[in-house]
């Protein structure tokens, strides 16, 4: 099944970034092994040159190796992917903030509210 690209933004970029919360998320652990680029590009529904231009970009930013034989990695730097994770969560902490900000939320009252929500999970998956 095809994925739902947003035609404002070049699907690679769109690619690099579910590829990267996959690996943030532990979808694709360190150390696993990707699928092939023929592969991925076919679950994605795009063209393998673009995964293959998204695959090159995590390469270079250090979340995936290849090995010339064996396929492409997810790196083994644990470190990294945490250090990577924490930003990508206080940048989503930050946006949403401030769209509490906008609708006349203090920060105070947003974490009471996300406190009381969490406890109303709580109780609905016991």
């Amino acid at each position: 099944m095809s994925e739902q690209f947003d035609a404002s933004r070049p699907i690679y970029a769109q690619l690099v970034e579910r590829l990267k919360a996959k690996i943030l998320a532990g979808t694709y652990p360190p150390g696993g092994h990707l699928d092939s680029v023929r592969d991925l590009a076919a679950a994605a529904g795009v063209n393998p040159n673009t995964m293959q231009r998204a695959l090159a970009q995590l390469e270079a930013e250090g979340l995936v190796r290849t090995e010339r034989t064996n396929g492409r990695f997810v790196t083994e730097d644990t470190e990294l992917i945490e250090q990577l994770r924490a930003e990508a969560a206080r940048n989503m902490a930050a946006e949403f903030l401030e769209k509490m900000r906008s609708i006349g939320y203090t920060p105070q009252q947003t974490t009471e509210l996300l406190e009381r929500w969490n406890e109303t999970e709580g109780e609905q998956h016991e």
